[in-house]
């Protein structure tokens, strides 16, 4: 493996991929801030060139620096590639051939990152070259280098977190209005915090991006985003978030990675996402609107939490830049950043085998021993029941059960076989359940 040489002429020559919302800022910044991004990198930082898809319909940039030959931008005389398009194709081809050159590389791009981040990774370290993706998950906050840099010497046991801006003002909204789902949807669309299309943020889809980000990096192992159970919110009814009221709860979208030891000792990664009743007394039940945070859970460090703006142009810019002084730096100095660090090499764990807790409501006929012919289907399938409620109506009742720790396969069988129950009216609302009572 080659080590990278310092810059010809001590000047770091910049090819920027796109240029939307994210890009728009990082050209602005790279231009007003050029003196102190020089002075931070040791060098002067030169925007070469900026590849967007039509550059005429980009008045507001320096025209001589666009063009829409993103391919030979990448092949072109620049030390370092910043890419901010999105998607797979055909950006894992350029990112790969910037890398194989020994150009660096610095990506905001959660899904590149979460299908293809170990071959991008081997591409780095063949070359020698540096790849930073802090802006890939919850923006401007740092929290990838905490977890791969400051945390390096420490044994992370589990990442929880909101990383995901839309869905939790959904939920937010709809807690403090109870509303319903699709209300509370149509007024993000109209806000701006919901895209026209949300299905990415709503189905799940970009938090689990993120989770398998974390996840890797947490516990030192290659998780991608099919790895990663995911669920997403546009099942959870005013219902529930009345129900988890009751409780005091609320209820967020949460990445949930977490190391699980079995009975054996044996450990394997739990990587998911979906909806998740809190307490109103965890940190992250207090953190609304599009804002993100993450909970880290480690044996030396104890408690931490990673609060901020986890999306838009400047909050994302913000950490795109610090990636590029990071790789500027590196590369005036002779030097490297962290290089993937996958030697724990843990399984991922099925979700029908990860440890969770239920919260299950129940309409069910008001009559004597209908509670003890439900906790008998409980008791078969070795889930503990830890706390009910019940609330009589006319000729039916409210059964709420809230379960121990118990394998979701078997959380899941116990559900099924209740709904058959002559005795079970209906299953009104079934969801994860995290921390203490």
């Amino acid at each position: 493996m080659s080590a990278v040489s310092t810059v010809d002429g001590k000047t770091v020559r910049v090819a920027l991929l796109g240029c939307g919302t994210v890009g728009t800022e990082v050209a602005r910044l790279l231009t007003e801030h050029a003196d102190e991004l020089a002075a931070r990198a040791g060098a002067p930082v030169e925007l070469a060139g900026i590849a967007v898809r039509r550059p005429g319909k980009h008045p507001e940039l320096p025209q001589h620096l666009l063009t829409a030959d993103a391919a030979a931008l990448v092949e072109s005389d620049v030390d370092v590639v910043v890419e901010l398009i999105g998607g797979i194709e055909p950006v894992r081809g350029w990112l790969l051939t910037a890398l194989r050159k020994g150009k660096s590389v610095v990506t905001a791009n959660k899904a590149l990152l979460a299908e293809s981040s170990a071959e991008l990774s081997e591409a780095a370290d063949a070359a020698g070259a540096d790849l930073y993706f802090e802006a890939a998950v919850a923006g401007a906050i740092p929290l990838l280098r905490p977890l791969r840099e400051s945390l390096a010497g420490d044994r992370i046991t589990k990442v929880m977190g909101i990383v995901n801006g839309t869905t939790n003002f959904i939920l937010s909204a709809m807690d403090a209005t109870g509303a319903s789902y699709a209300e509370t949807l149509e007024e993000a669309s109209r806000l701006g915090y919901a895209e026209a299309d949300p299905t990415a943020d709503v189905d799940g889809y970009d938090a689990a991006s993120k989770a398998a980000i974390l996840a890797s990096l947490a516990f030192h192992s290659r998780v991608t985003a099919a790895d990663v159970h995911r669920e997403g919110i546009a099942e959870v009814s005013s219902f529930d978030i009345a129900a988890a009221k009751v409780l005091g709860r609320t209820v967020k979208l949460l990445a949930i990675c977490e190391r699980v030891t079995a009975d054996d000792g044996t450990e394997s990664v739990s990587a998911r996402v979906h909806p998740v009743m809190i307490p109103r007394s965890h940190p992250l039940a207090g953190v609304n609107g599009a804002f993100n945070a993450v909970f880290v859970e480690a044996d030396a460090a104890g408690e931490l939490m990673f609060y901020g703006q986890g999306a838009g142009g400047a909050p994302t810019a913000s950490a795109v830049l610090g990636d590029l002084v990071a790789v500027a730096r590196n590369r005036v100095l002779g030097g490297r950043g962290p290089r993937e660090s996958a030697h724990a090499a843990l399984p991922v764990r099925p979700m029908g085998q990860t440890p969770t807790r239920y919260h299950v409501s129940l309409d069910v006929t008001d009559r004597p021993g209908v509670l003890a012919q439900v906790a008998h289907v409980f008791a078969a399938h070795d889930v503990s029941i830890a706390a009910v409620r019940q609330r009589d109506r006319t000729a039916t009742a409210s059964l709420v059960i809230v379960t121990h720790l118990a394998p979701d396969e078997a959380l899941q069988a116990t559900v099924e076989e209740i709904g058959k129950m002559d005795v079970v009216k209906e299953v009104v609302s079934v969801m994860r359940v995290e921390g203490e009572d």
